[in-house]
């Protein structure tokens, strides 16, 4: 059985859409990440996202643990033009728009950016490359929201409208199981 361990990366307190922008976590709760790194398997390996708030949380959280390279792949979604603006900014500028990629996510995607079912398709074969790599093992991937919550749709099949219902808070833990081709959830938005 392959266990993925999904880690939301640490907070960055940004009020504003934040896909590719290379923005900072804040790790300074060190009670919290201490608390995480031992609910965590201690043979697990770890991946994170290239994205300096994902790669320094999985930096925290590797310790005694095998530290792959950072994936590209695993990136948030590319907000695009929207990156960097207000939710309240986006709905003004792009009202028809920004309401079709949260309300029937899928093929919407903001100007210059991704939709749901594009990131989906970017995201994919990078976790299946680590799924063929490291068959059987205990992966932490950290990781973004967006990315999280494609892996609960490819998971537990509902639709992308289904997924994002769910809440997935920072340093938070999703556990995936993959056994016979076959995948389970365990738990989503785990906080130790």
């Amino acid at each position: 059985m392959t266990t993925f361990h999904w880690i939301r990366h640490g907070p960055t307190h940004e009020r504003a859409f934040v896909g590719w922008r290379d923005v900072p976590a804040d790790l300074s709760d060190t009670a919290r990440i201490g608390r995480l790194n031992r609910f965590l398997p201690d043979d697990a390996i770890v991946v994170a996202s290239d994205l300096v708030r994902a790669s320094a949380t999985a930096d925290v959280l590797s310790t005694g643990r095998t530290r792959l390279p950072d994936v590209p792949d695993l990136r948030e979604f590319d907000f695009g033009d929207w990156d960097g603006c207000h939710f309240s900014e986006v709905t003004e500028t792009d009202p028809d728009l920004s309401r079709a990629y949260w309300e029937t996510p899928g093929d919407a995607a903001p100007p210059g950016g991704e939709s749901w079912n594009m990131a989906a398709q970017r995201i994919r074969p990078a976790v299946d490359g680590l799924i063929e790599r490291y068959r059987g093992r205990h992966i932490i991937a950290v990781a973004h929201i967006g990315v999280i919550m494609t892996q609960i749709e490819r998971a537990t099949g509902q639709s992308a409208r289904e997924v994002i219902g769910n809440r997935i808070d920072n340093l938070s833990v999703t556990e995936l199981h993959l056994a016979d081709a076959q995948w389970q959830v365990r738990r989503i938005n785990h906080l130790p």
